[in-house]
């Protein structure tokens, strides 16, 4: 090597020697001494650190575990074993059991170790949580099985072995506050392996806690919906269709208790239900068929079969590219009919009834599955009295002329925006968020409604509002046949397509009213919640066919 090279080889090495301070400038050979022994320092801190972790993991690897029968991944349950063992639900656990040994599957929604001897799971069961305790102080729980309790994958499927425990203090993180759970057995039976898309503490927050705390990673409904299966598995989701199935059930209670009969019809049909263009085509062999708009000519024809009283709960189509906070393309229908002596308001009247049966059983049965979407979802419980309160359409329009909705016609239908400004009026005046609005304009309503003979323009129809917006829309229909085809040519309805319908009414058909409700509305409105599609269990609109 030249000299010359030597001197490029020592000033490189020089360079690379060179520490700058926080100032850009090189640091003397004092500070330059004091970082040395800084990084030495760090150095053999580093090194004994993972000295004593080798040391810990070893000690733990020979110590012997007293509780490894008591804990693992279970094997998968293809039924191999049939037991007669007890099985309690997280919804039933109470002080009543305080002291007794209970078996319980649940998901774990999360857990939390306090130090390597502790592990506290919240464990969820459908709506309901409770706490899970691990402590390893005894023959049956280890450490080994706290560590393996703390590392179970959240939303895992476990099978436990619990005492049920008075705490100190009641649970407020949890449905079930006034016992926990002390686990000697846990073991997994279906784990997640695969990241969430989000968790369900995220998923669980009210607006109130993003308001609270804006930092807050926030679910949006698209992540939601496209995750679907995760989302339902909150308690408020789980609670919801709940109430979503007792709203079903108390329609059926009490059409069963005024002699109804459960009907069902085809889904599938040769013609529009109620003409239009807002139909679902679809290819049935060599010919067209459309997926029913709504089963109300079935109804009918039931209806001139002497049933005299029908009700349907089914799906309902309308192919209606509506992307608001209300529509569905596909919704379930809670759909009646009835044959009347004299009067349409019979069956209107026994209709209010019918609502406020169910609103009122449902703040008695179903407390429980309130208390926990309004936690989630605030609302106040809706004002409803002993009787639905009845406006006429002309007193509507009165009223909302009154305040300030001077440009609506006489005969106008109401949009989305009069009808929630009617609800605010009529919550402040009359002290009801329930309410029927009877005798719209005939010009708005279906071709099978009846005209009102004593007041031109007008139609014995009738629509039900819950909280400032639609439920149900009904009417009397039509069972003349001579008017019924005056009509249906007014309209314009092709009438070869209603062939079989408009027989029924000339062999004779009683006077007959009815109406259909949309399952989804009633719980949204009921409950308060932001939009249909969290009333929905799969929603259909026009952009969403999956999952």
């Amino acid at each position: 090597m030249s000299a010359q090279e030597t001197t490029v080889s020592e000033l490189a090495t020089q360079v690379e020697e060179i520490v700058l301070g926080e100032d850009g400038q090189p640091l003397s050979k004092k500070a330059l001494k004091k970082l040395e022994k800084e990084r030495e320092k760090e150095q053999r801190k580093q090194e004994r650190e993972a000295r004593e972790a080798a040391e810990r993991a070893a000690r733990e690897a020979s110590e012997v575990d007293c509780a490894k029968e008591y804990y693992g991944k279970a094997p998968i349950n293809m039924s191999q074993v049939q037991s007669s063992t007890v099985w309690t639900e997280i919804k039933d656990l109470s002080e009543k059991l305080a002291g007794q040994t209970v078996h319980v599957q649940a998901r774990v929604q999360g857990s939390r170790p306090t130090g390597s001897k502790m592990c506290f799971l919240v464990l969820r069961e459908g709506s309901a949580t409770a706490q899970g305790l691990l402590v390893a102080d005894n023959e049956n729980v280890s450490k080994q099985m706290v560590k393996f309790a703390n590392s179970i994958s959240s939303e895992s499927l476990v099978s436990i072995v619990a005492r049920v425990v008075t705490p100190s203090e009641p649970i407020k993180s949890c449905t079930v506050g006034d016992v926990e759970l002390h686990v000697s057995r846990l073991f997994v039976i279906s784990e997640v392996a695969v990241t969430l898309p989000f968790n369900m503490d995220s998923a669980s927050r009210s607006a109130q806690d993003y308001e609270n705390d804006p930092s807050l990673n926030r679910v949006l409904l698209y992540t939601r919906l496209n995750n679907r299966v995760v989302d339902l598995r909150t308690t408020a989701n789980n609670a919801i269709f709940k109430l979503q199935a007792a709203v079903s059930q108390l329609f059926r209670e009490y059409l069963t208790s005024e002699k109804f009969t459960e009907i069902h019809t085809p889904k599938i049909i040769g013609a529009a239900s109620e003409g239009g263009a807002n139909v679902f085509r679809v290819d049935y062999f060599k010919q067209n068929a459309y997926l029913a708009q709504s089963p109300q000519l079935y109804k009918q024809m039931c209806i001139a079969a002497d049933f005299g009283k029908v009700y349907e709960i089914a799906p309902v189509f309308r192919a209606e590219d509506s992307n608001t906070h209300r529509h569905l393309t596909e919704y379930v229908g809670l759909d009646l009919e009835c044959a009347f002596r004299e009067h349409y308001h019979e069956v209107m009247n026994m209709i209010g009834d019918m609502f406020i049966y169910i609103f009122k059983n449902l703040e008695l049965r179903w407390a429980t599955e309130l208390a926990t979407v309004r936690k989630q979802y605030p609302s106040e419980p809706i004002k409803v009295g002993d009787k639905p309160l009845k406006l006429e359409f002309k007193d509507v329009v009165a009223l909302l002329r009154k305040h300030g909705e001077t440009e609506i016609g006489d005969f106008d239908d109401l949009n989305t925006a009069l009808e929630k400004k009617l609800g605010h009026i009529v919550s402040k005046e009359y002290g009801t968020d329930f309410y029927m609005v009877d005798k719209f304009p005939l010009a708005i309503r279906p071709f099978y409604t009846m005209p009102d003979p004593e007041n031109p323009g007008y139609s014995n129809s009738y629509d039900f509002f819950l909280r400032g917006e639609e439920i149900m829309s009904g009417a009397q229909r039509i069972h003349d046949a001579a008017l019924l085809k005056e009509r249906i040519a007014a309209c314009g309805v092709p009438a070869d397509d209603l062939e079989p319908y408009i027989k029924g009414f000339e062999y004779g058909c009683p006077p007959h009213a009815g109406g259909g409700v949309g399952l989804e509305r009633v719980v949204m409105f009921y409950l308060g919640l932001p939009d249909i599609r969290y009333a929905s269990l799969f929603p259909r609109d026009p952009s969403r066919l999956e999952p």
